[in-house]
Formats: C-alpha cells, sequence, structure tokens
C-alpha cells in the first residue's frame, strides 16, 4: 500500500502547473479533461516529484467553500513536506524561480528547513540534509 494523491485546491490550472513544473521542478504527470460530479467541465490535473512518491491533484476551486480554503488548507500550518538531496542548491533555484520563503534556512535535528509558500498560499518545508 502507498499513499498516490493529495489534492491542493488551486485557484487556476495553469498558473499551479507553472508552479509546480517551473519553480518546484515537478513533473506534470497527467491534465486530462474530466467532469465533476455533476456534469460540468473540470481537468484531471496530477503533478510529481521527479523519481516518483505521492503526488499532488491540482484541483480548481469550484464555488464559494472551495474558494475559501484556497492557501488554507491546513490552517495556516506546514503541511506539506518536500525533501530534497542537494538543499542549498534546491533553495538557490526555486528563489531565482520566485518562490517566496518565510524564513530563513536553518538546521533542526531532522535536517537544514525554510519555509516556503506555494502557489495557492500554503505553507511548506524544504527539507534537506544537515551539513557537514
Amino acid at each position: 500500500m502507498h499513499m498516490d494523491l493529495v489534492t491542493i485546491v488551486v485557484d487556476e490550472y495553469d498558473p499551479a502547473i507553472a508552479f509546480f513544473v517551473d519553480a518546484l521542478g515537478f513533473e506534470l504527470v497527467e491534465d486530462a479533461p474530466s467532469l465533476t460530479n455533476d456534469g460540468r467541465a473540470k481537468r484531471w490535473v496530477v503533478v510529481r516529484p521527479p523519481g516518483g512518491g505521492a503526488g499532488l491533484l491540482l484541483a480548481r476551486a469550484d464555488g464559494e467553500r472551495q474558494s475559501a480554503v484556497v492557501g488554507d488548507q491546513v490552517a495556516g500550518r506546514v503541511g506539506f513536506f518536500l525533501r530534497v538531496d542537494d538543499f542549498e542548491e534546491s533553495y538557490a533555484r526555486m528563489e531565482a524561480a520566485g518562490v517566496r520563503f518565510m524564513t530563513e534556512p536553518r538546521d533542526e535535528p531532522y535536517g537544514r528547513i525554510a519555509v516556503f509558500l506555494d502557489i495557492a498560499g500554503n505553507r511548506w518545508d524544504l527539507l534537506g540534509p544537515l551539513g557537514p
């Protein structure tokens, strides 16, 4: 058993795809037309970190209730964690791509960390190994 997808509710598909693919380096796995439960058009959009692991289903907000959670899916907490092998390279690349970091990099017992926001405003930890 493994977790396959986690949904992130976004305002629009294309800017979210660009953020995850261009700024974070994810792969666009699927982008296909689909339908809501009541027959309206939507898209099935999945991005995934290179090398596999759980993917993200990017779901465009549909209605007021869903729009209200864009950027606040975990009540302001860090709810997503991106582990990288080369923290400094990833941090520099993401910063150059315009990713908004909320904290400076720091060392914790579990690794090097910096908090950033995704395109919707959700908080993520960028995690890497401790330096030498």
